[in-house]
């Protein structure tokens, strides 16, 4: 067996045994497939590793028309479609947008007073930079906290599920300017690229891939600028097209972790002197913490403001927890 054969049958092997499972059984079917099936490895094998990916492998295949079938019947179009299926491959990558996480980004985001420009890094097509255009819905044991745009429930209502006692402080920000920068941004206003975000849902996750496309027709009725390019590198020219008499907030949700570590404190840094900065990140990710890193993290991203933890919350948003300042190292 090839060292490529072999680096296909173990990174699809984790797959289906430690990454799908409880997300995904469809996905975990198809990994499990590749793992037994000889032809099937002969085609992955010919996408370097950092195209290997199952979830992006396997949203490229429903992209182009497998659709969500047993293993079988999918295994048999790949191999009707491999070139097809390699060629696609090599232009995409993972671009999660999930606009849920505006949820987890709002009761930190609602400490700074407006206006707001809001900047994102890594933006993918921008559905988290309309956190003032959403209606959110916080619950929890000890009630519900509900808030819609002055103009009434929006199209996009995010749910979020809150632990512990705390209900979130949360308000609409004043946003007067949003703008991303993306490696490879996508434009809501192309249908293709609309799709692309709704096939990166896992079978299985309900109601993210309708979440999705409401929020890019939120977008696609006032873009924002998007900006293609390396965050360290674009960062200050981006940041000094922001309106003077607004507070620039810089986002980074979730990321940090995909920009090469020898360049990640870089683009903290210069987030935090350019502007406020928003971020929201497994705290092992980066030495951006105020205090020093978070001891005794339990589960969860760290939420936070200049580097001050506010709350735990799910990377994606599905739920949020107060966690005082208190928890953090002191120096």
């Amino acid at each position: 067996m090839s060292d490529e054969f072999a680096a296909v049958i173990e990174r699809y092997r984790r797959f289906a045994v430690y990454e799908a499972p409880g997300r995904s059984d469809l996905y975990a079917a198809w990994a499990r497939r590749v793992v037994e099936d000889r032809d099937l490895q002969q085609v992955l094998s010919r996408l370097p590793a950092n195209r290997r990916q199952p979830p992006l492998v396997f949203a490229v295949c429903r992209l182009l028309g497998s659709g969500d079938v047993d293993s079988s019947s999918w295994a048999s179009w790949v191999l009707d479609h491999a070139d097809a299926v390699v060629s696609e491959t090599l232009v995409r990558s993972v671009q999660t947008n999930e606009p849920l996480r505006c949820a987890a980004l709002l009761p930190t985001l609602s400490r700074v007073s407006g206006p707001i420009a809001l900047l994102e890094i890594g933006a993918s097509a921008g559905l988290c930079l309309y956190p003032d255009r959403y209606s959110y819905r916080y619950r929890g044991d000890d009630g519900e906290t509900r808030l819609d745009p002055p103009a009434g429930a929006a199209v996009v209502e995010l749910p979020s599920e809150v632990r512990g006692v705390r209900m979130p402080r949360v308000r609409h920000p004043q946003i007067v300017w949003r703008a991303g920068i993306d490696l490879a941004p996508l434009d809501v206003r192309d249908p293709r690229d609309v799709d692309w975000l709704t096939r990166l849902v896992w079978p299985g996750e309900s109601g993210r891939a309708e979440r999705i496309r409401a929020a890019a027709a939120v977008a696609a009725s006032d873009p924002p600028l998007l900006f293609a390019g390396d965050a360290y590198d674009l960062l200050p020219d981006v940041a000094a097209l922001a309106p003077a008499d607004a507070t620039l907030v810089i986002t980074t949700p979730g990321v940090l972790v995909h920009i090469p570590r020898e360049r990640r404190a870089g683009v903290v840094t210069r987030a935090r002197g350019l502007g406020r900065w928003l971020t929201i990140d497994e705290p092992a990710t980066h030495d951006g913490w105020a205090g020093g890193a978070p001891s005794g993290w339990r589960d969860g991203f760290a939420v936070a403001l200049d580097g001050e933890i506010d709350a735990a919350a799910d990377p994606l948003g599905r739920w949020w927890e107060w966690r005082p300042g208190s928890e953090r190292a002191r120096s």
